[in-house]
């Protein structure tokens, strides 16, 4: 039967796997040591409360990545040329911002891999560092790296997924507890909220799953159908990944057992698996942590070269750019702290930033948007978003300004 004209256009196996791999690169990049860190550190403050807080950043995070997701889609041009569209100039800001900060974090994540491998295996930090970088360059020296960067991000995705519904089950969580308090918390904290946004959508996370998914071919109005419902998976995966790390932590937590120091998440791993869930703690640390080496390499060098680089150069640029950041964490040990403060500050801008141009798009350049007429219900959520992330942007600035005074 012959489909009807309005009917959106349907696509490629090829490119069902490209969105498939977006959707886990945008999940995966946001799942990295500091997103474990946090919700470990969170659940012990808030306990079943914390539930609250994980629906609604994820509500949250779907209002931006929709918006993200379509217009970056629709016109098939990444953030930073939509910039530069906009107001020459803002495309280069945004690339500055999430470049440096995008490297500084790699750096970050390259030590959280040596750890990983170091909890799963007793090898050495350092080495299991350099470990991880290797792999990650392996995978975009690869003959179709964007294939192979796919595969590897949804197979470790859904692994982590796994080995910490297995552990949350181990661990014996009062369920019915924290369900009740997703819809009625006895406690909320605004901050902890917006820390776990910021920490979701911001920075480079943003655009990781929008631009590999422009990569993989799929723009357009036509696509829009598709461009939406993947979005959304993407920030359901994030968010299923943390409410099961929660209830493994918070199974612990109302079990009696304290959890203190800073690796609050291996403590609660191995109370309740014990030794193989130290191992399994290693091997979701590592995941989390080459996915996100991964997710920031690519999209970083997706802001500093142009769409018409042959993939080639682009892979080699982004091997480049791994090898720095692990060379960097060799010689000092670790991310250095200011550094990743500076950092942390600039995710805070780039959001504020960025999300305005996409905002700014959908609402007056029809002519970028190939006359796609935007839905005004997703441009009002959009801007109710953006208000939120000035706050974000606000202390972010804050924040620079202490380290200079």
């Amino acid at each position: 039967m012959a489909q009807p004209a309005d009917a959106p256009a349907r696509i490629s196996r090829t490119h069902r796997t490209g969105l498939l791999g977006a959707m886990f690169l945008m999940a995966t990049s946001a799942i990295g040591p500091g997103f474990i860190t946090q919700t470990a550190n969170f659940t012990v403050e808030l306990g079943a409360a914390f539930a609250f807080a994980i629906l609604a950043s994820v509500v949250v995070d779907i209002c931006v990545q929709l918006n993200v997701w379509r217009v970056i889609g629709i016109t098939g041009l990444r953030a930073n040329e939509l910039g530069n569209r906009v107001l020459p100039g803002v495309g280069v800001v945004l690339a500055v911002l999430v470049f440096a900060g995008g490297l500084v974090f790699n750096i970050g994540n390259t030590a959280g891999g040596g750890l990983g491998i170091n909890a799963t295996t007793g090898l050495n930090t350092t080495a299991g560092g350099v470990i991880t970088a290797v792999i990650a360059i392996a995978v975009f020296l690869s003959r179709r790296a964007g294939i192979a960067m796919d595969r590897i991000v949804v197979v470790l995705g859904a692994l982590m997924i796994l080995l910490t519904l297995y552990v949350a089950i181990e661990s014996g969580p009062p369920v019915g507890e924290a369900l009740k308090n997703m819809v009625a918390p006895e406690r909320v904290d605004f901050f902890v909220i917006t820390t776990l946004i910021g920490g979701t959508v911001g920075g480079y996370i943003t655009y990781a799953g929008a631009h590999r998914m422009i990569d993989a071919g799929v723009r357009g109005p036509d696509s829009v159908r598709y461009i939406s419902r993947s979005s959304v998976m993407g920030v359901i995966i994030t968010g299923l990944m943390r409410f099961l790390l929660f209830l493994a932590i918070f199974g612990v937590v109302a079990g009696g057992a304290k959890l203190v120091g800073e690796n609050i998440a291996a403590q609660a791993f191995g109370v309740a698996a014990g030794e193989l869930g130290m191992r399994l703690f290693g091997v979701v640390l590592w995941a989390a942590s080459i996915t996100s080496v991964i997710g920031a390499a690519y999209t970083s060098i997706t802001f500093v070269t142009k769409p018409t680089a042959s993939p080639r150069t682009r892979s080699l640029l982004t091997c480049l750019f791994i090898a720095v950041s692990a060379v960097v964490f060799v010689v000092v040990g670790q991310a250095p702290s200011a550094l990743l403060i500076f950092a942390g500050a600039f995710n805070g801008l780039i959001l504020p930033i960025g999300f305005a141009v996409i905002l700014w798009v959908a609402w007056r350049r029809r002519d970028l948007l190939r006359g796609y007429r935007y839905p005004r219900w997703l441009l009002v959520l959009g801007v109710l978003a953006w208000l939120l992330t000035l706050y974000f942007g606000y202390n972010s600035f804050a924040g620079i300004s202490a380290l200079w005074t």
